[in-house]
């Protein structure tokens, strides 16, 4: 079985991805009238072994509205007006989705304490920007 490389360490067996096809919709004369030119990829996801339980999950949280209940991720394409243009732009961004659910999630960000010098540097703007507020009021009569 042909092998999908996903990443450089990640990469899906061709026999995973289910076809089908169908007439796609919107305008278009005879040709769209008569020709299953839509394209819709299905991955089972949950069910992959290709897959780390990581990458999984991630991945159907990425897919959105386009995963099922089953875990099944369905990717349509109807933009072309052949099939195989269509096949092409699927998988595409089946493989983006996955290439993105791969990429590990950003470390989050420790809280840090300001420094002696970032508050004092506070505290001398605020000062300064009081005197200028102080230097706009009406002048007091001595």
């Amino acid at each position: 079985m042909p092998r999908i490389l996903v990443t450089a360490r990640l990469s899906i067996d061709a026999a995973e991805l289910v076809e089908s096809f169908a007439r796609a919709s919107g305008a278009g004369g005879q040709n769209i009238q008569k020709v299953e030119t839509m394209v819709q990829l299905r991955f089972d996801a949950r069910n992959s072994p290709s897959l780390p339980q990581a990458v999984r999950e991630r991945a159907l949280a990425l897919a959105g509205h386009r995963a099922t209940a089953a875990g099944e991720i369905v990717i349509t394409a109807q933009e072309h007006r052949s099939q195989a243009r269509n096949r092409e732009e699927a998988l595409a961004r089946l493989l983006e989705l996955l290439r993105e659910a791969a990429r590990p999630p950003p470390p989050k960000r420790r809280a840090t304490r300001p420094t002696l010098g970032s508050k004092k540097r506070r505290l001398e703007g605020k000062t300064q920007r009081g005197a200028t507020k102080k230097l706009r009021g009406k002048p007091a009569l001595d």
